[in-house]
């Protein structure tokens, strides 16, 4: 289109119009998730390998239907759980990550494609909490049998091992729980409307500041000065809250006020020390690590089987009890999740002084010139729990625990053991997929080798 402007000059005006889209083609009004998805993708084929109406039976119990809102499907929960253990993320990413991806929600039951996040993060907390530490148990009990173990006499020798579960918390020194203390008591005062003689604000920064310079020379001297005196501020600070604490406040407060006088009051030599205002039962394993001398968390004990590499059980201990003390729970766990007793059970020198439990052989390494050739090799064999471990740490959620209190320590240790399980069977079925392919393309050489004929070549 042209239009003549006063000056003589013709302007060029175009008039884009946007193109027509053609309409994208479709399988079919109606078509579902498994109509569009690869059926041979380890997610769509372990959706239909789960038992998922065991989930439904056994935690079903939890909830009612006369109270509350309706529930969300226990298998959506239930796969959410170990979708974040296998993929290693977050409650807050895999919520985000559902609604993004066609395969989680066709492993968590939905059959056509949801635009919505399937729930908030904070209830899968609240779902963990519920069915508690007998629910992820079945988790892995339903992990065990998608593997599909053989059932034999070898299937029944296992090894056993222990490791540290660390826990989300700072490097614990003193300073950093006084200080800790005389900020949780400001807030305290200030949320009760209690007037106090002095917060020590400045004061506890100018003595944190003489902290920092305990390298310098003379400097040691003011910092372990100022360490002391940041111990007689949070005292002063706890006392004069007690005092004038109303009687009904001061119930409410007395647990958080316990546990910070028993802070204030351990020493060095004390056994059984707190390490962390919001997780007081975290307890310090030394063991002999170059690297991490200590390791702030609980005990963990994984159990798999030496034919397989299946994880056939796996139990937190809060306690720091020795090695030899746990491998009672263990077996009995072995023996809930598997309806059978192990036979020979294989452990380093740290299970020194047990040898039988019940009809279970208890194997310790030591010098023998008359080890037969199959004992010395399940003795080897113990060994490869220790990747296992290792793997556990770095990809399964192991290595540092999120998860809040005791009940967390023992949900992340079985969903860690579980999510490994599945990740097993998966990859096994990734492996079946590309042999089965590489099978049909060397077929096709071979073939391929009698129907063309070969060029001669003349020097």
């Amino acid at each position: 289109m042209q239009v003549a402007c006063k000056h003589g000059k013709k302007l060029a005006i175009s008039i884009m119009l946007s193109a027509s889209k053609k309409p994208s083609p479709q399988l079919g009004m109606f078509t579902g998730l498994a109509d569009q998805l690869d059926q041979k993708h380890p997610l769509f084929i372990l959706a239909h390998k789960i038992n998922w109406s065991v989930f439904d039976t056994a935690f079903k119990i939890h909830y009612s239907e006369k109270m509350g809102k309706p529930a969300k499907p226990i298998r959506l929960m239930v796969s959410l759980l170990i979708l974040k253990q296998v993929r290693n993320l977050s409650d807050e990413s895999v919520v985000e990550q559902w609604s993004e991806n066609l395969y989680y929600q066709y492993f968590g039951g939905e059959h056509h494609f949801q635009p919505g996040t399937p729930c908030v993060p904070t209830e899968l907390v609240a779902f963990r909490q519920r069915i508690g530490e007998a629910g992820m148990e079945l988790i892995l009990k339903e992990s065990i049998r998608v593997n599909e173990p053989p059932d034999d006499a070898g299937s029944a020798v296992v090894s056993v091992d222990t490791t540290v579960q660390e826990k989300n918390i700072t490097y614990p020194t003193d300073d950093k729980q006084y200080k800790k203390i005389i900020k949780n008591c400001r807030k305290i005062a200030e949320r009760e409307d209690i007037n106090v003689r002095q917060s020590y604000t400045r004061t506890v920064k100018k003595l944190s500041h003489q902290q920092r310079f305990k390298h310098t020379k003379g400097g040691a001297r003011l910092a372990r000065k100022a360490s002391r005196r940041i111990k007689v501020i949070a005292g002063r600070l706890l006392r004069e809250l007690i005092r004038k604490l109303p009687l009904d406040k001061l119930g409410i407060y007395l647990p958080k006020l316990k546990l910070y006088q028993r802070v204030l009051s351990q020493k060095r030599e004390d056994t059984d020390k707190i390490y962390s205002l919001h997780e007081p039962h975290v307890k310090c394993f030394t063991k002999g690590k170059e690297h991490k001398k200590f390791e702030f968390g609980s005990k963990a004990s994984f159990l798999i089987c030496q034919q397989t590499g299946i994880i056939m059980g796996a139990l937190n201990f809060t306690a720091t009890l020795h090695d030899a003390k746990t491998l009672p729970e263990v077996l009995e766990q072995y023996q809930r999740l598997n309806n059978k007793e192990a036979t020979d059970v294989f452990v380093d020198r740290g299970y020194k002084g047990i040898k039988q439990y019940k009809g279970s052989r208890v194997h310790v390494p030591e010098p023998d010139k008359n080890i037969s050739s199959k004992k010395r090799k399940q003795h080897s064999r113990r060994a490869a729990i220790e990747p296992t471990i290792g793997h556990l740490k770095r990809d399964y959620r192991l290595g540092r625990n999120y998860l809040k209190g005791i009940l967390g320590d023992q949900i992340n240790v079985i969903l860690a053991a579980a999510a490994m399980n599945f990740k097993r069977v998966m990859n096994l079925w990734r492996t079946e997929a590309v042999c089965s392919w590489q099978r049909v393309y060397n077929f096709i050489l071979y073939v391929m080798q009698f129907l063309l004929p070969i060029p001669k070549v003349t020097f």
